[in-house]
């Protein structure tokens, strides 16, 4: 069946569907059921889709993955970290599930929809157990194949990321189309989980990180259980004061949508800030870090998803080359001075990192956990994880 993607602006391209197929019975109203509706953004990275494609931060949002063939290495195993002498998690006294993906970054897709130029229906794999279609089927998530994603993406970039829907091939533009903005919405709020839990590293644990999971890819979770860190894994509005300073730092995580959607996060940065324990955040997590000291943020024109963008470390001049899936960005100019520019973009020259000149708080905007993408800058881990133990 032929499936149809609109933008706001009236552009239609049309192509073959091969993932969910909805009903897209006719409503009352008009407006047939079934219309996914979302932010059409693009990625461009070569490989990672299955981890792309299971990154929270993508929450509401219609993907274009510019690179020409997606799905030849098939989708991986769903399974879950085990529960061993490696890895324990208690929550509320019971031994549960960890929840934690083994090879992917969340437990499901949180895309509205997929645009690609080819799919290829035959993978080849030794980690594949089925074809990407499989997956998209599971999850209920439409996509559509057959599109010229560069012509699309040329487009995003000269207006900016669109509102558009994924609608059936019959189905006409006109002025009177409802586009639902996602970005109005708490996406945080339906990705994060709603109890804390408790997860245990193989051995003792070294140090004891508070984790504010605003939609976080279970890399870094991973990161830190590999470095000896217990992690509390907490939800975006939990009251951190309830721990009575019983962690070594905050960590506080990437997610979906607009910073200023989750204000309540701000509350608990602004408490640790108190209590002058270290705090890392990555990507919402540096946005939430800036508004919490009475910075502002800003929505950029097409954002920054892909395996390889180039960050300046501002003291060394490094460049490092990184992945990076975010919105919005750090108005530098609305920083307090106590702050410092960390990492900047070298394409756009937006900030990538923050730094309190004194205190143990700093940020950055890319992903240095990877998954997809490089891991030079994984480092960044050890260094919040040093200012932890000593």
């Amino acid at each position: 069946m032929k499936l149809k993607l609109i933008l706001k602006d009236g552009t239609e391209v049309i192509g073959e569907s091969f993932g969910f197929l909805p009903n897209f019975a006719k409503a009352s109203s008009g407006r047939s059921k079934g219309e996914v509706d979302g932010e059409v953004v693009f990625n461009t990275g070569m490989v990672g889709y299955p981890e792309t494609f299971t990154d929270p931060s993508y929450r509401g949002q219609i993907l274009v993955c510019t690179y020409p063939m997606i799905g030849n290495y098939g989708f991986p195993s769903e399974r879950n970290l085990k529960l061993s002498s490696s890895l324990s998690l208690r929550a509320e006294g019971e031994t549960l599930n960890s929840k934690v993906s083994e090879l992917l970054e969340s437990n499901k897709c949180h895309l509205r929809g997929i645009i690609v130029s080819e799919y290829c229906e035959e993978p080849s794999h030794w980690q594949a157990k089925k074809t990407l279609a499989d997956f998209l089927k599971k999850h209920k998530i439409p996509a559509i194949q057959g599109v010229d994603t560069r012509a699309l993406t040329q487009k995003l970039r000269e207006h900016g990321v669109m509102l558009g829907k994924i609608v059936p091939e019959t189905t006409k533009y006109s002025k009177q189309m409802i586009f639902s903005d996602p970005n109005l919405d708490n996406l945080v709020a339906e990705v994060s989980p709603k109890k804390e839990q408790v997860l245990l590293p193989k051995g003792r644990h070294k140090c004891t990180v508070a984790l504010l999971d605003c939609g976080i890819k279970h890399n870094i979770i991973r990161h830190f259980l590999d470095r000896g860190c217990k992690v509390i894994r907490l939800p975006w509005n939990y009251d951190i004061a309830k721990l009575n300073g019983k962690y070594d730092g905050l960590f506080i995580s990437n997610g979906p949508g607009d910073p200023k959607t989750v204000m309540k996060t701000t509350d608990s940065i602004k408490y640790v800030m108190k209590e002058n324990k270290p705090i890392f955040g990555i990507c919402l997590g540096c946005q939430l870090m800036a508004l919490a000291v009475g910075g502002d943020t800003y929505k950029l024109k097409y954002g920054h998803r892909s395996a390889n963008q180039p960050c300046i470390d501002e003291k060394t001049k490094r460049c490092y080359i990184t992945s990076q899936n975010h919105g919005f960005a750090v108005n530098w100019k609305t920083m307090p001075k106590s702050w410092k520019v960390w990492f900047k973009n070298a394409n756009d020259g937006t900030v990538e990192g923050i730094k309190h000149a004194t205190k143990p708080w700093f940020a950055v905007q890319f992903h240095p956990e990877a998954s997809p993408g490089p891991e030079d800058p994984a480092y960044l881990f050890d260094e919040f994880v040093n200012k932890l133990t000593n």
